[in-house]
């Protein structure tokens, strides 16, 4: 297990560009590997997670070959059964996107992985993909998943219960190979790259509002494509929220998505007192791409409402740290916390009170007071990169030296964290 050691800073200043996006890399990977011909995909996520993605694609039949770090070919075309589970490791991403796939295959497939991954909710897509004539069983809705997939499975109109991206992306990939047309209907908007990727492969999508319809009988279009995916915005509020807690600080992301439904941390961020820019520079796939130019200006306090939180579900970790260097922030409506790679309301309040910040757990979120500088100590970040990023955010406005336990998870997202963030720390 590796402890990440981070010393209190003068300042937090400098650019850089962040790694591909997660969940787009995701999708185009297996879009891609549907998809008959070669595709290149450029500025792929670097992460752990979407490195399952592709063994378990390989596992499939396509081909996928790494040309550089972060450039890969895929050769795609009709998937056969995997000769053995397959093994998405710590990634619901993955197991939840490929299980619309499956779903839509006719043979047996199981999707299992770590000890993290069979703790996380699976019936919110294991009752639509039912509901569309696909046999899965699992243990007490979880995984591992045994899904007996369908040639032809039937439309449905779907209303997730709980906004997901998602369990509405799943439900929409499996609809290319059902007979009709498949609806989702959202109660809150979520991330929206599976649409704006479907168009890409030659595959018809309509979006009307919450509501997004995708015809049955598709089949991805004959390549070549050539894709390049924006910077990861979720590992760009990292440096937002860095430059955000230290006085002097100033950081500029650049070749970031700047997609709407990804940046409301941006506007947080404002709230909580920092100076907060973008600038658009083009469009990359459907895809807003620009820069993030953050500067520490003031501390004031805020909420944020459960209506919010759907669209910055995975930032509130760094927001908190933010809070924790001088300001006030409640969070509401965020139970979907405790069901991510852990508990994470119940880790994070656990962690920033080691750290010396005043925290309180809610059953619903938290509440940080952070206008008592934090100590620095020893937190555990329990496996979950996320945490790790936070808690090293609060380290660098500390009175003392951070001690984060579990850091080796930062690969599942972002395996040059602590590259830039030596790099950056002034």
């Amino acid at each position: 297990m590796y402890s990440l050691t981070v010393s209190p800073v003068r300042a937090v200043r400098g650019d850089l560009e962040v790694p591909g996006d997660k969940s787009i890399s995701h999708r185009y990977v297996m879009l891609s590997a549907l998809a008959p011909g070669r595709s290149v995909i450029e500025h792929l996520s670097s992460g752990a997670d979407v490195a399952a993605s592709v063994a378990c694609l390989r596992a499939l039949g396509a081909e996928l070959v790494f040309e550089d770090l972060d450039v890969l070919a895929v050769t795609g075309g009709p998937w056969r059964q995997a000769a053995a589970p397959l093994d998405v490791v710590n990634s619901g991403t993955t197991m939840r996107l490929l299980a619309g796939l499956l779903a839509a295959h006719p043979f047996r497939s199981t999707l299992t992985g770590d000890e993290s991954i069979q703790r996380r909710p699976m019936q919110r897509v294991i009752d639509p993909l039912t509901a569309m004539g696909a046999g899965i069983s699992s243990r007490d809705g979880r995984a591992p998943l045994v899904i007996h997939g369908r040639h032809t499975l039937t439309a449905v109109t779907w209303t997730p219960p709980v906004p997901s991206a998602q369990v509405k992306s799943a439900v929409l990939l499996a609809g290319l190979f059902a007979s009709g047309v498949t609806t989702v209907v959202e109660t809150a908007a979520t991330r929206d790259h599976t649409e704006k990727a479907l168009p890409l492969f030659g595959l018809a999508c309509e979006v009307n509002g919450l509501c997004v319809r995708v015809p049955g009988g598709q089949r991805p279009a004959a390549g070549p494509v050539r894709l390049r995916v924006p910077g990861d915005p979720s590992s760009a509020a990292v440096w937002a929220a860095a430059a955000a807690s230290v006085p002097g600080s100033h950081v500029v992301i650049r070749g970031v998505s700047l997609n709407p439904r990804r940046v409301g941390f941006l506007d947080v961020l404002r709230r909580l007192g920092a100076e907060v820019t973008t600038s658009l520079d083009s469009l990359e796939g459907g895809e807003p791409v620009g820069s993030i130019n953050v500067r520490y200006r003031d501390c004031s306090d805020t909420r944020i409402e459960p209506e919010e939180v759907p669209g910055l579900i995975d930032e509130l970790p760094v927001l908190a740290a933010c809070a924790a260097a001088g300001r006030r922030l409640e969070v509401s409506g965020a139970q979907e916390l405790r069901v991510k790679e852990s508990d994470r309301i119940t880790a994070l309040v656990t962690g920033l009170r080691a750290l010396g910040v005043a925290s309180e757990e809610q059953p619903d979120g938290f509440l940080i007071n952070g206008r008592i500088r934090a100590s620095g100590g020893r937190a555990d970040a329990v496996g979950d990169h996320r945490l790790v990023m936070a808690f090293a955010i609060v380290g660098l406005a500390a009175g003392g030296p951070t001690h984060i336990d579990s850091a080796q998870s930062v690969a599942v997202s972002y395996p040059t964290f602590e590259a830039d963030l030596r790099r950056l720390a002034r």
